[in-house]
């Protein structure tokens, strides 16, 4: 239990921080990551967000323990599973084989493609 309240504490103290940051910001300001700029970034640059969204992953996870919440209230325990046994470069390399094999889609935002492609097939290996 003191872990659950240390992780919820640090994550309100957070959000409260990055509400006071984007107070002012509007939602259209706000980019959405696509093919468009995955193709032109460097793997480098793919590795740091595919590290971000990890750690997003990790830190849901940890928050939510032993009662992640049901399918209906959050997408994360079943990204988590979709991605089990991933690792970030295999996850880099689909994407950037999806990408080049479909590049009339380059708008599809990557964390859209990530899903499709990538977690819904492992939900269904890793049942």
């Amino acid at each position: 239990m003191t872990n659950r309240i240390s992780w919820h504490g640090a994550i309100v103290i957070a959000a409260m921080m990055l509400a006071s940051l984007a107070g002012r910001a509007v939602a259209q300001e706000v980019p959405i990551v696509t093919g468009e700029h995955w193709t032109r970034s460097s793997d480098e640059l793919k590795k740091v967000y595919l590290v971000g969204i990890a750690n997003v992953i990790q830190i849901e996870t940890a928050y939510e323990g032993t009662a992640p919440p049901a399918d209906t209230q959050s997408l994360v325990p079943r990204l988590a599973k979709g991605l089990k046994g991933q690792t970030l470069d295999k996850v880099r390399l689909t994407l950037d084989r999806w990408y080049a094999e479909h590049p009339d889609r380059l708008s599809r935002p990557v964390l859209e493609t990530l899903w499709f492609e990538i977690a819904v097939p492992g939900l269904a290996r890793n049942k």
